[in-house]
């Protein structure tokens, strides 16, 4: 720490006559703008903390304030997911977190589009959903014939399509039936969330398996499989 303030650099020269005067002014330029190496608190100075403002909301960046408090880190993360109306998963890593507030933001201009939804099931599920409107096919014989009141490509429908309806398709690895229903209940949690309140959506999801099944995954160029699906 230097043992005369620089303020006096800023003052008359007769100021700098009085040693005691630069030393007194030390103490307003540790608060202010900031001593190299000091010792005491405050470490940084009004003008270094109000510069660094803008960290606190870059997600990018935050990390840099708080380099040796990996707990505070967290807690401010959690805050600042506050602001966006939305929570961390609590088995994220910090750059996890970091990352999912970086994109969230930007996805806000999007939300209550199936581009947005699809975006945030993956972010937070790492999963890939195909979302999928109800088709409007009128009743046509030798064309659209097969009967059905779910959503399909074939599906007859008299008097148009099922209005404000879709439907998610997630696939997920085979695991226990805990992580199936934590899974559903994250994905349901999001939708209910992200999705226009007038709509409604089925939420079928399949087990990954490396063959094709008939029923299950028969949709050419949607859901049928043919050797293994690709790590997402």
């Amino acid at each position: 720490m230097p043992d005369t303030s620089s303020y006096l650099n800023s003052l008359p020269a007769i100021f700098s006559e009085d040693p005691f005067l630069g030393q007194f002014l030390l103490a307003f330029e540790q608060v202010l703008t900031g001593l190299d190496a000091a010792k005491d608190e405050p470490k940084q100075g009004l003008e270094q903390t109000i510069a660094n403002l803008s960290k606190l909301f870059d997600p990018s960046a935050i990390d840099t304030l708080f380099t040796d408090d990996e707990k505070t880190l967290k807690a401010f993360l959690q805050w600042l997911s506050g602001w966006t109306a939305l929570s961390l998963r609590a088995d994220w890593d910090t750059g996890q977190q970091q990352r999912f507030l970086a994109e969230i933001v930007p996805l806000y201009q999007r939300r209550g589009t199936k581009e947005n939804l699809a975006q945030l099931l993956k972010i937070y599920t790492g999963l890939l959903p195909i979302i999928e409107e109800a088709p409007d096919r009128p009743f046509q014989i030798g064309v659209n014939s097969t009967v059905s009141s779910t959503i399909s490509a074939d599906t007859a429908q008299i008097g148009g399509g099922t209005p404000h309806r879709f439907r998610i398709t997630v696939t997920m690895k085979s695991s226990s039936t805990d992580e199936l229903a934590r899974q559903r209940q994250i994905i349901q949690a999001i939708v209910d969330l992200q999705k226009p309140a007038h709509t409604y959506y089925e939420l079928p999801i399949l087990i990954r398996t490396d063959t094709m099944q008939i029923g299950s995954r028969s949709t050419v160029g949607v859901n049928t499989l043919l050797g293994s699906i690709p790590t997402a």
